[in-house]
Formats: C-alpha cells, structure tokens, sequence
C-alpha cells in the first residue's frame, strides 16, 4: 500500500508540474459537459492522459477509471484486481480563472478497496498522502481532524453542482445549513476540501453530485485522518449526497441534512 502510495505521489507530482508550467485561458476550453458552466479544457486531457501513460508503463494489467477518459482495462484485462481512479485536475473552473484552489487527485484501489490516495494541490505546493492503515500526511505531518466541535461551531465546506434545478434545491439547503453552523465555506474542490477536514482547517464537508474520482483519494486521506465519510441513513458516500466529518459532528450534520431533504432537484 505504501509502494502504490509513492507511485501515485510521483506520478501526482509530475502531473501538477505539468500543470503550472502551462497558462490556461478561457481558449483552452475543450467542450462543456454536464451544462454550459461544466467545462473540460485541453489539459484537463493532457493531465490524464500523462497520468494513463505513466500507470501503464510502471503497472501495465492495472486497471484506469479516469473524469475524461472513462474506464479501461490494462493490458492484461485489469486481471490485477488493482484500479487507478483519477482526476486530472479537481477544480477546473477554478484553474482556468487562475485560482489555486484546484488539484490533481490519484487514488488505488484494490478489490474494491481504496489502499493508497494522493491529492497534489499543486498551486500551493501540498501533497496529501494515505495509505490505508498508514495515516494522513502532508509532508512530514500526520494529519488529525478535529474532533469535539458541535455543530454550532463548526465551519462546514460545500460545493454546488451544475444544473440550475440541483442548484436552486443546494441554496434552500445551505440557507438552512447556515444559521446552524459556525459559517460555511465554498472552494471549488471536493477533493481540497475533504482535505481540509483531515488538516483541520475546516470541521466538516457535505456535497451532492460528486463523482468517484473527486472522492476516491481525499476520502482515504480524511478517514486516516480520523473523520468518518458516508451518505444519509447509512449508505456509503454517494453521488447523491457525501458527508465527511469527526464522529459526533458527522451525526449532527447527518441529521440536520436528511431533515432537509438534500437529494432532489427543483
């Protein structure tokens, strides 16, 4: 697992160069996807397609599950049982206004099983790094979440999808998040901000509409830091609604969004 994990920060690494030494513009925008505010741009895919290459010549029958490009089998028909999930870059939008708050982001899964996450926040220098079993780090640093805050002092990050109809529900829901909480906080990026539970630097996340890839390696990153990551009424962290936070403010913040009724659309 820590092997995986070194693999994953190297090849993150490389990636996130790659990424700063270029400029984005609003003409590097591909095409837009789920709506016309959900864009892919040309190193978007160039950040993929390294990352794919690199998984490729160092594990070869792996399998790849990447945001741009889809799934595929390795060479061997995925015959590992090992899968690669990654985001090449978490946070697009941000990254081609030129804000730092993006990354790129390369879990490993094995059997099914997250083992090893790397989140490379790349405009701020931080790699976020798990092993399942091994603890959070950042550097040098174990990371711990916080623990002991109650919901009225806790400072919750969340992030709107893309659809006018998800957004407007996302609205009633955080107005009525907000006056329970210390304050809310919006960054752009699941991934950054699954990582800032696991830092501390903020209490608690909740986001509907994620992906797998947007979660796969901060969620290992936050749960080795101590939080605990899952949907409403006991399901495992979903499209539909994720929710990370220390056990006791994870079960407040449960409870105040199921009542809330989080997963419809106007």
């Amino acid at each position: 697992m820590t092997d995986f994990a070194r693999l994953a920060e190297d090849i993150a690494r490389e990636a996130g160069d790659m990424l700063l030494a270029k400029r984005p513009t609003m003409s590097g925008v591909v095409e837009t996807k789920s709506s016309p505010t959900d864009v892919v741009t040309a190193l978007d895919r160039a950040s993929e397609e390294l990352i794919r290459s690199r998984v490729r010549a160092a594990r070869p029958g792996d399998r790849f599950l990447g945001e741009e490009g889809g799934e595929e089998g390795g060479e061997e028909g995925g015959s590992s049982g090992v899968r690669w999930i990654v985001d090449p870059i978490d946070g697009t939008v941000n990254f081609l206004y030129g804000l730092p708050e993006w990354a790129v982001s390369i879990a490993v899964e094995v059997d099914g099983e997250v083992v090893a996450g790397v989140v490379n926040v790349a405009p701020r220098g931080e790699v976020f790094t798990a092993a399942l079993g091994e603890g959070a780090w950042l550097g040098g640093e174990r990371l711990r979440c916080n623990t002991g805050v109650p919901l009225a002092g806790a400072l919750v990050a969340t992030g709107f999808g893309y659809g006018a109809a998800r957004r407007a529900v996302q609205g009633e829901v955080v107005a009525s998040v907000l006056p329970r909480v210390r304050d809310i906080r919006r960054g752009g990026s699941c991934a950054i901000d699954l990582c800032s539970v696991a830092a501390g630097r903020v209490d608690g996340y909740y986001e509907r509409g994620v992906n797998h890839w947007d979660f796969a390696a901060a969620g290992l990153v936050a749960t080795e830091a101590g939080a605990r990551l899952g949907g409403l009424h006991g399901r495992p962290a979903n499209s539909e609604l994720l929710l990370c936070a220390a056990p006791g403010l994870f079960e407040e913040l449960h409870d105040l969004l199921a009542g809330l009724d989080p997963e419809r659309d106007a």
